[in-house]
């Protein structure tokens, strides 16, 4: 019944009828348009990831794959749903502000997390030998993904991309045909992983970003947001022909709703690449804790070396006596009062083989 509503709502709105009004606000929560081109790609992606992760972790079970993927992985499917099929996804045509919702979740919330997911580091764990080294790493190490991957590239296309489609007739043209809808969500998701993927670092790349230009790099991409969004809200008439000729007797009017969008976009978008400079400030903290860590250990290791190495050439180099007995044959002293070999005795049990036998 949910799905029969989202798709009658979509057929309404995509030809220029009257947006139907929620009956409450129950009503507008549980508009979910449960449509199976939309459902069953997330479930095949969630189902697979699972999958290759329970035979990595068979195959290597001293190195598994971190759960915290897991679930980056499967928190990022969630978010593509929530931005396609509940009611973001269902009023999408309807609303404006809800349609930039659904952008921001699809390029900075559920895109990054993808990335953590680490997918590409999956698929090679998951490979066999013959096929990680014939196929996968000849193509990441190709010029076409060399060139596509560079950071300067992918900082580019995706602010393109977002600039284009929302001052280019695609923007209109997603709102009045499905396929072009869909094909508008997958460029944004698309272009949106290119941006995250040297950010995050989580898969292989031609290209390392190290963690200082990993922050200027979101640091840059925050002005362009806030300008695209700044732009859409100060825009004196409406900017899409489909929201202003749609009638819709509720809610704020296409203009309103047009501003709040350039709010959403504006505001949101700020915030969520302010969050995400955190999290990398973090990350890089972390980085330097641990390399940290790996020196002391390393400087520890040396020493301990060190220390070995001349405890067994001061060993090597002690005088033995005049005592022909064999090397480490410890001498009984006389018992006799006066007897030079009680002096004799404490020296060698502690200087002979015996006394470096649990060290070393």
């Amino acid at each position: 019944m949910v799905g029969v509503t989202g798709s009658a709502l979509a057929a309404q709105v995509a030809a220029h009828g009257v947006a139907p009004i929620p009956d409450s606000p129950l009503s507008f929560l549980l508009a979910w348009s449960l449509e199976a081109h939309e459902l069953l790609p997330l479930l095949a992606a969630a189902l697979i990831y699972h999958w290759a992760t329970r035979a990595v972790n068979r195959a290597h079970p001293g190195n598994p794959v971190p759960r915290w993927r897991a679930w980056a992985w499967h928190a990022g499917l969630v978010a593509l749903g929530v931005a396609l099929v509940s009611p973001i996804g269902t009023y999408d045509t309807v609303l404006f502000s809800a349609h930039m919702i659904q952008h921001l979740l699809l390029t900075l919330v559920a895109a990054p997390l993808l990335a953590l997911g680490a997918p590409i580091t999956l698929l090679l764990r998951l490979a066999s030998p013959s096929v990680r080294r014939g196929v996968i790493l000849p193509v990441l190490h190709s010029w076409p993904v060399r060139a596509v991957s560079f950071p300067v590239v992918t900082w580019i296309v995706f602010a393109g991309v977002m600039w284009a489609s929302h001052f280019s007739p695609l923007f209109d043209a997603a709102l009045e045909n499905e396929v072009t809808h869909l094909f508008e969500h997958a460029l944004y998701v698309g272009a949106a992983l290119l941006f995250w993927w040297p950010v995050v670092g989580a898969d292989p790349s031609p290209w390392r970003l190290p963690h200082p230009a990993r922050i200027g790099y979101l640091f840059l991409g925050m002005p362009q947001s806030s300008f695209l969004g700044l732009a859409i809200f100060s825009a004196p008439g409406v900017l899409y022909p489909h929201y202003a000729t749609l009638v819709r007797p509720w809610g704020p009017s296409p203009l309103v709703d047009q501003q709040w969008a350039g709010g959403i976009m504006w505001v949101g978008g700020d915030l969520l690449f302010l969050t995400a400079m955190i999290l990398a400030v973090w990350v890089w903290l972390r980085a330097e804790e641990n390399e940290g860590r790996l020196a002391d250990a390393r400087l520890d290791r040396d020493l301990a070396r060190a220390a070995t190495a001349q405890a067994r050439a001061a060993t090597a180099s002690e005088p033995r006596g005049a005592s022909s007995e064999p090397r480490g044959a410890r001498p009984v002293p006389d018992p006799s009062p006066g007897s030079n070999d009680d002096r004799a005795a404490p020296f060698v049990s502690q200087t002979g083989s015996d006394a470096f036998e649990g060290p070393f």
